[in-house]
């Protein structure tokens, strides 16, 4: 089968043929319909993302498919069964084998594609927002990379959770994005010629999110107040936001890390509570998902550029 692979001697991944996996005891084979394209690929080709596997690996931490094969020991899952499952690697392939227990069930009225871009994006935000900042109705909420495929989420689940939203993106047409799922208001990054003093006139904010990192998260945490929650999601600037412990002690906030994923090595729970609950709240109308880029498996390279570029608005899929 053809895959997306990172060689073994490292360097560019490419597409070349690989043999189709078999599953083990406790895992199942999932035929691909749709795999997530998300920042942490980039990361894992630079071999700079902390769960990158030795080379050779397919990259492709996402996948939305049908069942195609139980291993040994396998119960509540069936053949031909629909499924999202978080795979770690492997996703940009015809095929990927994966723990049963990372699989979900894709409930009717969520298409393949959709749900191959759902659990990362929307499983971080809802994890953030609601466990890890306890985010209240009626809280002030600053979302930066609020056009990008984890800022749209964190959006439109703020909105969701009552919070009044500022979007922060680079343009007036992603603000405009931003609205549509929810957001309160917006801030110009393009506009803004004193980007401290713009965050502090839209603040103070009682929890900002943060997937961009650098001086954008810098000053939006000068615009956070006493008790405030800084939501480190990720560094899409490329550079990490220089804190002052200081002032956040003075000021008794909090710098808080996200990483959902890593809730599989010590509290796989959560992760099945949050996505139960998200899908709950797509069957209520609460939430909306799309993937506004979707690329086949032939045309990845192209898809890799655009996430790199940052001009992506929500998120990118890839097709088998």
């Amino acid at each position: 089968m053809t895959a997306y692979r990172v060689p073994a001697e490292g360097g560019a991944p490419a597409l070349t043929r690989v043999d189709r996996p078999e599953p083990r005891k406790g895992e199942v084979a999932i035929a691909i319909s749709a795999a997530g394209l998300n920042f942490a690929d980039l990361l894992m080709i630079k071999g700079t993302y902390q769960e990158t596997p030795d080379p050779p690996f397919v990259l492709g931490l996402e996948v939305s498919g049908r069942v195609s094969s139980l291993g040994q020991g396998v119960a509540g899952l069936k053949v031909g069964q629909r499924v999202a499952a978080y795979t770690g690697r492997g996703g940009f392939a015809e095929a990927v084998t994966v723990d049963a227990t990372r699989c979900v069930a894709i409930p009717e009225g969520i298409s393949d594609v959709e749900a191959a871009g759902f659990l990362i994006t929307y499983g971080t935000s809802h994890l953030a927002l609601k466990r890890r900042a306890r985010l209240k109705m009626g809280e002030r909420l600053a979302v930066l990379g609020a056009a990008g495929g984890a800022g749209l989420t964190a959006v439109e689940i703020g909105h969701a959770m009552g919070a009044d939203v500022l979007a922060v993106a680079r343009g007036v047409d992603r603000l405009e994005i931003a609205r549509a799922r929810g957001a309160n208001r917006g801030l110009d990054l393009a506009a803004a010629d004193d980007l401290p003093s713009a965050l502090k006139a839209e603040g103070p904010f009682d929890v900002v999110y943060d997937a961009v990192g650098g001086a954008a998260g810098e000053a939006a945490l000068r615009a956070l107040r006493p008790e405030g929650r800084h939501l480190l999601i990720g560094f899409a600037s490329g550079d990490l936001p220089r804190l002052r412990p200081n002032h956040m002690m003075v000021k008794n906030q909090e710098v808080i890390g996200v990483n959902w994923g890593g809730y599989m090595r010590f509290a796989p729970e959560v992760m099945a509570e949050t996505i139960a609950e998200l899908f709950d709240w797509v069957a209520e109308g609460r939430l909306s998902p799309e993937a506004r880029h979707v690329y086949p498996l032939e045309r990845i390279d192209e898809a890799m550029a655009l996430l790199k570029s940052r001009e992506a608005t929500g998120k990118i899929v890839v097709t088998p």
